[in-house]
C-alpha cells in the first residue's frame, strides 16, 4: 500500500447530519474516497457495496457498522469512518450503528481487503478501542486511533497539515500458534478453536478474538484459535491437537478437515455464539471434558455440516431448504454454460445443427465451416448439460453429509439419468444418499474399520443403497413421474398453461432472487435437459417474469421521479440494465426499502408476464441472457409484448401504491443532497 489507509480528511465525527439510512452513510464517506482519488466512479461504487449489503447485513453488536466490498472503482484499499451519534440502521439485533466503516477494496485484491477487515474486526473487540473513538475530538485523532497510533491530544494537530505516514495494519496470524515458550502448568485445560462465517472475513476474526480474550481472562485455560478466512486457511499444527483437552468449533459454514478434530470434548456452535458469548463455551467444554463426553476418533465431530451451519434451533424445513439449495447452486454454472453455449450453436448453425454428428466433428472438423464451429459449441454444451442431474444430486448429499456424500449423490444423479428420473430423480437421488450417508457416519464400528470408513467404506455402503433405492424401487415411479410431468408440460394449452404462468411468474417475484425465485428458476431449467416445446415455453416465462421487478422499478422512477428518494430515483438508472440483462436482483433496493408496496407490485407485474408469455406460446432454448438472447426465443415480438405488459402493471401499481401515503419521501437529507455540490449517480437504495 504506497499511501495510508485512513487519514483524517476520510472522517467525519458527525455523519448523522449528513446520513440518516445505511445507504446515505454509504454515500456520505464513499464522496470523501472520491475526493482523495481513492475511488473513480462513485455510483459503481456504491453499487458494489449494495450488493455486499444484500448479501448479508453488515451491522454488528455493539453499535458497530462495517459495509464493504471489493470494487473495480476502487484504487488502493481504503478505510473511511464516520461517527454517527444518533445512530443509523445496519442490521445488527441490538439496535442502530453509531461507528461506521466504510472499507473498499481493489477488485482482486484478496489480501489487502482480507487485512483491512481482519485487523478492524479484531480491534472492534477491544472496548476500549470502542470508547477511544466515541469519545475522539477530531478526525486526525479518530485516524490515528484506526491506524493504531498513539495520538497527541487533537488541539496540538494542524488539521491542514498532511499526516506523516503510518505503518500499514498487520494482516491477521492465519498460521498455527506457536506452542508457548515456557511450559504450562500441569492442571492447565487446553482447548483448540475453529472459526468461520460465511464471508470469511469479519465475524470470523472477531469470533477468534473473542474467544481469545476469555481464556485469557479464564484462569487456568489455554486457548488457541484457527481462523478459517476467505484467504485460505493455515492448519494448526498436529500436536497442538493431539495435545488439547476440548474443541469448540464457531463456525456459519462447515469447518474443513473437521474429522482432525475427532475423539475429544466437542462445542459446535454458529459463529456469533463465538462473539457474543466465550465464556460460556470455555466453560461448556470443560464441562463436557470432566463428564467425559467425546466425538468418536476419526468420525466427524457431528452429525453434518448443515446442521451446525447458520442459527442454531433451524427446523428440519429450514434445513431442507438449505440442502435443496446447495445442489441448485453448485447445478446452475453447468445449466448457464451448457445452456448458452447450445444457444450459441444454434444461433450459428441453426436448429439443423442437431443432426450433425459427432464422429464428423471429429474427424472432419472445417476451420472455415460454420456448421463446423456450431457444432462444436452445440456439443460442448450437451456435455456441459449431461453434469446437470448428477451434480444436482452430488451436491445436495454434500450439503446433508459433506464430502461423504459426494460418490453416492453422483452415482444416484447418474442413475436418474439411466433410468429417465431426469430432473426430479435428481432431487430423490440427492436427498437419499446423503440420508443414507448420515445413517452411516452414525454407526457405532469397530476400531481397525474407522481409517478406511471415508475412503472405502462409505462409499461402497452408500453407492450400493442408492443403486439398489434408484433402480429397483424407486427410479421407475419417478420416471414415470418425470414423463407424466413432461406430458402435462407439452399438453398445455389455454386456461391451464396461463395458470403454470401466473404461478411462475408469482414465485420468479415473490422474493427477488431468495429461495422461491430459485426453484421456479431450477425448474425451468430442468426442462431444458430434454427439452420439449412445454419446457421451452416454461424456460421463456420464468425468464419473462424474472426480468419484470428491475425494469418496472426503472420505469416507475422515471415516470413518478418525486415519489422516490434521489438515491431510488438514481438506483433506477441501474435497473434498467439489470433487469433487461435478466437480473432480478436489481429490484432489491427498492424492494429493502419499501417491501409492503414494492413486492406486491413486483408480484403483480410478474404473474401479468407468465400469463402472456405461455398463452402466447413463447419459447426458450437459452437460460439467461434476458433481451440479448432474443434471437433466440420463438413468438419474440409477443414475448417482448408480455414483458412489456408486466413492467406496465407493476410500475403503475407501485406509483399508485406509494402515491397513497401521506407523506413523501422528500426528507431533509435530499434537501440538503441538492444544496451539496453534484456527484455522479448513485446505485443503492434509500429508505422510502
Amino acid at each position: 500500500m504506497t499511501a495510508e489507509m485512513i487519514t483524517a480528511d476520510l472522517v467525519d465525527l458527525d455523519l448523522s447530519a449528513s446520513a440518516q439510512t445505511k445507504d446515505e452513510a454509504a454515500r456520505s464517506l464513499a464522496e470523501r474516497m472520491v475526493a482523495r482519488g481513492r475511488v473513480t466512479d462513485l455510483d459503481g461504487f456504491l453499487a458494489d457495496v449494495a450488493a455486499r449489503e444484500a448479501q448479508m447485513p453488515t451491522g454488528l453488536d455493539g453499535g458497530i457498522g462495517i459495509p464493504h466490498c471489493r470494487s473495480a472503482h476502487v484504487t488502493e484499499p481504503t478505510l473511511a469512518f464516520g461517527r454517527a451519534p444518533g445512530g443509523i440502521d445496519f442490521g445488527a439485533p441490538d439496535g442502530p450503528a453509531d461507528l461506521i466503516f466504510l472499507i473498499a477494496a481493489p477488485a482482486g485484491a484478496d489480501d489487502a481487503h482480507l487485512t483491512i477487515l481482519s485487523s478492524l474486526a479484531r480491534q472492534l473487540m477491544d472496548e476500549d478501542f470502542k470508547a477511544a473513538l466515541r469519545s475522539a475530538t477530531g478526525p486526525g485523532q479518530a485516524a490515528a486511533l484506526i491506524r493504531g497510533e498513539r495520538t497527541a491530544p487533537e488541539a496540538t494537530r494542524d488539521e491542514g497539515a498532511e499526516e506523516a505516514p503510518a505503518a500499514e495494519p498487520k494482516p491477521p496470524a492465519e498460521s498455527a500458534p506457536a506452542a508457548p515458550a515456557a511450559p504450562t502448568a500441569p492442571d492447565t485445560f487446553k482447548i483448540v478453536a475453529v472459526t468461520s462465517c460465511p464471508t470469511g472475513i469479519a465475524h470470523t476474526y472477531m469470533a477468534a478474538e473473542a474467544l481469545e480474550n476469555a481464556a485469557r481472562d479464564t484462569a487456568g485455560v489455554e486457548l488457541v484459535v484457527e481462523t478459517q478466512g476467505s484467504a485460505g486457511f493455515t492448519r494448526l499444527a498436529p500436536e497442538v491437537i493431539a495435545a488439547a483437552d476440548g474443541v469448540i468449533f464457531a463456525h456459519d459454514v462447515p469447518v474443513r478437515e473437521k474429522a482432525r478434530f475427532a475423539g475429544k470434548p466437542t462445542v459446535d456452535v454458529g459463529v456469533k455464539a463465538g462473539v457474543n458469548r466465550p465464556a460460556e463455551l470455555i466453560d461448556e467444554v470443560r464441562q463436557k471434558a470432566s463428564r467425559g463426553e467425546t466425538t468418536a476418533p476419526g468420525a466427524p465431530a457431528s452429525s453434518t455440516p448443515v446442521d451446525n451451519s447458520g442459527e442454531s434451533g433451524d427446523g428440519y424445513g429450514t434445513k431442507l431448504r438449505k440442502w435443496l439449495m446447495s445442489g441448485v447452486s453448485y447445478m446452475v454454472p453447468f445449466v448457464a454454460a451448457g445452456g448458452l453455449l447450445i444457444a450459441l450453436g444454434f444461433a450459428v448453425g441453426g436448429y439443423e445443427v442437431a443432426n450433425v454428428k459427432v464422429d464428423t466433428l471429429l474427424n472432419s472438423f472445417d476451420w472455415g465451416s460454420t456448421t463446423s464451429w456450431a457444432a462444436l459449441l452445440f456439443y460442448t454444451g450437451q456435455a456441459a448439460f449431461a453434469f446437470l442431474v448428477p451434480v444436482l444430486a452430488g451436491y445436495i448429499a454434500y450439503g446433508m453429509a459433506d464430502r461423504p456424500g459426494l460418490v453416492p449423490g453422483f452415482v444416484g444423479g447418474s442413475i436418474a439419468l439411466t433410468v429417465n428420473a431426469g430432473f426430479l430423480g435428481g432431487l430423490a437421488a440427492g436427498l437419499i444418499a446423503g440420508g443414507v450417508v448420515m445413517a452411516i457416519q452414525r454407526m457405532n464400528v469397530p476400531a481397525v474399520l474407522r481409517g478406511i470408513m471415508p475412503v472405502v467404506v462409505i462409499p461402497l455402503l452408500s453407492s450400493i443403497a442408492v443403486g439398489f433405492l434408484m433402480f429397483v424401487v424407486i427410479g421407475k415411479p419417478i420416471a414415470s413421474l418425470q414423463n407424466a410431468l413432461t406430458d402435462w408440460l407439452n399438453s398445455l394449452s389455454g386456461a391451464n398453461a396461463i395458470v403454470l404462468g401466473v404461478i411462475l411468474g408469482l414465485m420468479m417475484c415473490f422474493d427477488l432472487g431468495g429461495p422461491l425465485n430459485k426453484v421456479s428458476y431450477a425448474f425451468a431449467v430442468g426442462g431444458l435437459a430434454n427439452p420439449t416445446d412445454g419446457s421451452l415455453k416454461v424456460m421463456a416465462a420464468v425468464m419473462a417474469a424474472g426480468m419484470v421487478p428491475p425494469l418496472a422499478m426503472a420505469l416507475a422512477t422515471t415516470v413518478r421521479g418525486r415519489l422516490f428518494t434521489k438515491a431510488e430515483r438514481e438506483n433506477g438508472k441501474a435497473a434498467w440494465v439489470l433487469g433487461a440483462s435478466f437480473i432480478t436482483e436489481g429490484a432489491i433496493p427498492f424492494a429493502a426499502a419499501d417491501p409492503l408496496r414494492v413486492i406486491p407490485a413486483s408480484m403483480a407485474g410478474g404473474a401479468v408476464t407468465g400469463a402472456l408469455s405461455m398463452a402466447f406460446g413463447c419459447t426458450l432454448r437459452a437460460p439467461h441472457g434476458g433481451i440479448f438472447v432474443i434471437p433466440l426465443i420463438g413468438n419474440a415480438f409477443l414475448y417482448l409484448i408480455a414483458i412489456a405488459a408486466g413492467v406496465c402493471v407493476s410500475a403503475a401499481l407501485v406509483v399508485v401504491l406509494k402515491g397513497m401515503r401521506k407523506a413523501g419521501p422528500e426528507t431533509a437529507t435530499d434537501t440538503a443532497d441538492k444544496q451539496a455540490p453534484a456527484v455522479s449517480a448513485a446505485k443503492v437504495p434509500t429508505a422510502a
